[in-house]
């Protein structure tokens, strides 16, 4: 006589076992977008900010020019982040003359689902300064 072993339950004892799995995937895939987003949203603000700065010629750049361009950009990230970046901070804007290069920095935190982790993002956009010349003919 052979014995037949009952499947009843056998389901429900997979589903607890593949749920949490099947859940921390979802979750990392969320927490890794929004990352993303995060990064995507300070990249972009950096890359304004050196469109709008690297338009200043050289001869009429001041300091003051460059934090008014910065706390533009500043205000652009929160605007443009809302709530997934976070403390956006700009950093003052890196305009190198003699190379003819102009840099912005922008940082901020992203979003968490999981409580007590602080995700950070920092990009940095670079770009020639637009010099303007005169036709020599």
């Amino acid at each position: 006589m052979s014995r037949r072993r009952s499947e009843r339950g056998a389901s429900s004892l997979e589903l607890a076992i593949l749920a949490p799995s099947i859940l921390a995937l979802i979750f990392i895939s969320i927490q890794t977008a929004l990352w993303l987003y995060g990064r995507s949203v300070a990249l972009n603000a950096a890359q304004e900010g050196v469109s709008r700065l690297r338009l200043v010629q050289p001869p009429l750049y001041t300091s003051a020019i460059g934090e008014k361009v910065r706390t533009d950009i500043e205000a652009y990230a929160q605007q443009l982040g809302g709530n997934t970046l976070g403390d956006a901070q700009v950093a003052p804007p890196a305009y190198n003359n003699p190379e003819g290069m102009v840099s912005f920095t922008v940082t901020g935190e992203t979003i968490s689902l999981v409580p007590g982790l602080k995700l950070t993002v920092s990009r940095t956009a670079t770009g020639p300064i637009e010099q303007f010349e005169a036709d020599d003919k």
